[in-house]
């Protein structure tokens, strides 16, 4: 989980761990997260589009160009779900895009819907 926001972050991840069994492994920033993707290589990871040190499409990008991140499914979580702009971000190869603010009872199933888990 990458989001700048520390309480998106804990919010985020006390639900998939309590609802999921998951375990959550998360980062400030697209650098740090970029960073923690290639040593961790999760099985998936969850991307803010707004950070300010680098964005979720910037940093998306920054994880494609890396044959260890690059299979990893993003999928990503913003405050900018008009249709436009999910198309744009669908188009760069993110695997979905959760709006912020999300349901925290729901949003494990969310992601396994995307990512078609069952």
């Amino acid at each position: 989980m990458v989001d700048d926001e520390s309480d998106i972050r804990e919010v985020a991840s006390l639900s998939l761990e309590l609802t999921e069994g998951w375990t959550v492994t998360t980062a400030d920033g697209g650098a740090a997260g970029a960073e923690l993707a290639r040593t961790m290589r999760p099985d998936i990871i969850l991307l803010d589009v707004m950070m300010p040190d680098r964005d979720g499409p910037n940093t998306f990008a920054e994880l494609q160009r890396d044959e260890t991140t690059q299979p990893i499914p993003v999928i990503f979580l913003t405050a900018k779900a008009q249709a436009a702009d999910r198309d744009r971000f669908l188009a760069l190869g993110v695997r979905g895009v959760i709006a912020k603010p999300f349901d925290p009872l729901t949003l494990g199933k969310q992601i396994k819907d995307l990512l078609c888990w069952t």
